[in-house]
């Protein structure tokens, strides 16, 4: 049986170069392979099944709407019995299978991944309208939790070794850490193939099953790794893809009194009623489910006066603007001190006014938002901006056949402003000027959510107040509040920003199991 001293370190695959023209030609070619699969149908796994339906998810490329990526099988709820069965069934083998067999399917799905990194990074360029390198490390981050949390089983299943109980004369004590039974992954479409495998990933190797419910506009991405588990062996069953509508067939598998968790990663609406679903005991229910919740964030940056004013603009505009937005650690709003206000807004406007418009395909630094949902409830939220604030730049729709917006940015807005308070999830950034900065730190606290932030700053007093008082799960220091990487920075937030799981730490697997201490008199 392998031990966790007999597999390498964990170390984070490294992101792709592409100045260097062989990485810029590996990429157009995985671009053109994937163009031409473009229209194909995918099935729904259960078991050993494959179920192609007369109903189907059409998934556009939100960069060109004229692009039919392809077309999904939409499951029903007799579908998604079917799976749960399934899963059930198979749950009986999977949770026997020992941790390190379980881990070895993720080290040899990471290593295909790797070997294909363009070709899914590709298909995360036309499906989710990621740039280059915004889809580079979407793929890269995947691999990484494959091989982070293969690593941390292994280490689990040492844990006595590792964490010995306090020794008691005549007695042999252990804990040993068991699998909890079926699980529903509910994925995002942000990072429809990190967090949706890391998540994936996670449940399974722990031991149990999982049926995974994809987001409805990334679907291709998910049926492509559902393909690669099978291409890696692991038995049918193990992992069952049922894409289809979350009022649907979502709210009847959280209600489902054979769910034992779910792992969603989401709106901060959907989470909370996802929440509220699952802590109703059903009929024949004999245990209380766990949910494992991301819901977002109101993230921001805070820069005094005593800071790099040039490498905290450039923050600034990398947390608001990377994927348009469209991240749970997005820095929406900026929080700056009166004396240096006017230069680091003149500095923000100007990095802006440089980010260019235009299709992920040709790697633009600005792509579209995922759909005309999404745009239409940006542009609202521009508008109540324009109510609450000064747009110094952008704000429009931006040209091109999807669903693009200009990166906007507001100034002067008032700290209780519903742009301040409330997560847009696009391309807006407000900007807020305060007297001092404790008064910086206060405002950035006051919002419901908690997930990450970062602060600015050469003063050594001030960074270790702002340590012990800025509230959030993944706290940043003279960096950009996004980017985690597994590993070291372990990712999960606060109050409504959700249940603080830290994925990517080594934390995170005991949410997929329960503790078992076995006591024997000896």
């Amino acid at each position: 049986m392998i031990t966790i001293n007999q597999v390498s370190p964990f170390v984070n695959e490294p992101f792709t170069d592409f100045t260097i023209d062989t990485n810029k030609q590996a990429m157009q070619t995985a671009l053109a392979a994937v163009k031409k699969e473009f229209g194909q149908q995918y099935p729904i796994y259960i078991g050993s099944k494959q179920i192609l339906t007369e109903e189907q998810i059409t998934s556009i490329n939100p960069g060109n709407v004229n692009e039919v990526v392809g077309y999904v099988s939409k499951a029903t709820q007799p579908l998604a019995e079917q799976a749960m069965q399934e899963a059930l069934r198979t749950f009986e083998t999977w949770k026997n299978v020992s941790p390190a067999e379980r881990a070895g399917y993720l080290f040899r799905a990471a290593d295909v991944m790797r070997q294909r990194k363009h070709e899914f990074s590709a298909l995360l360029v036309y499906e989710a309208g990621k740039n280059w390198a915004e889809a580079d490390a979407d793929t890269a981050e995947a691999i990484d939790f494959m091989e982070f949390y293969a690593r941390e089983m292994i280490r689990l299943s040492e844990t006595n070794i590792h964490h010995p109980l306090t020794r008691i004369e005549g007695e042999n004590n252990q804990i040993t850490y068991i699998p909890l039974g079926v699980g529903i992954i509910i994925s995002p479409f942000n990072f429809p193939l990190a967090i949706m495998a890391g998540t994936t990933v996670a449940a399974i190797v722990s031991g149990n099953t999982v049926i995974l419910k994809p987001a409805d506009s990334t679907p291709v991405i998910a049926a492509k790794f559902v393909q690669l588990m099978k291409e890696v062996g692991l038995p049918a069953g193990v992992l069952n893809f049922i894409p289809g509508n979350g009022a649907e067939i979502g709210e009847y598998l959280v209600e489902h009194p054979k769910t034992r968790f779910i792992s969603f990663t989401g709106s901060r609406e959907v989470g909370c009623r996802i929440y509220e679903r699952a802590s109703k005991v059903q009929p024949d229910q004999i245990w209380l489910k766990r949910v494992i919740a991301e819901m977002g964030g109101k993230d921001g940056v805070v820069v005094d006066e005593t800071a790099d004013l040039d490498a905290a603009a450039a923050a600034i505009v990398a947390s608001a603007f990377g994927f348009q937005g469209q991240k749970c650690s997005a820095g929406s709003r900026a929080i700056i001190v009166a004396s240096v206000y006017d230069e680091v807004v003149a500095k923000v406007i100007e990095l802006t006014k440089k980010l260019q418009v235009g299709l992920p395909e040709n790697n633009a630094p600005i792509g579209p938002v995922i759909d005309q949902k999404s745009l239409d409830k940006i542009l609202k939220y521009i508008e109540i901006g324009k109510k609450e604030g000064k747009l110094l730049v952008g704000g429009s729709r931006a040209e091109g056949n999807g669903f693009y917006i200009e990166p906007a940015v507001f100034v002067d807005v008032d700290p209780k402003a519903r742009i301040m308070q409330e997560e847009v999830f696009g391309p807006v950034l407000a900007i807020a000027k305060v007297a001092n900065w404790k008064t910086a730190i206060e405002v950035y606290n006051d919002t419901d959510y908690g997930l990450t932030g970062a602060y600015f700053s050469q003063n050594e007093e001030r960074i270790a107040y702002t340590l012990e008082n800025m509230h959030c799960g993944n706290l940043y220091i003279n960096k950009k509040c996004t980017g985690a990487l597994v590993g070291a920075h372990p990712f999960g937030g606060f109050n409504m920003s959700g249940t603080d799981s830290k994925a990517g730490g080594y934390d995170y697997l005991l949410l997929f199991t329960q503790a078992k201490l076995t006591s024997r008199k000896i």
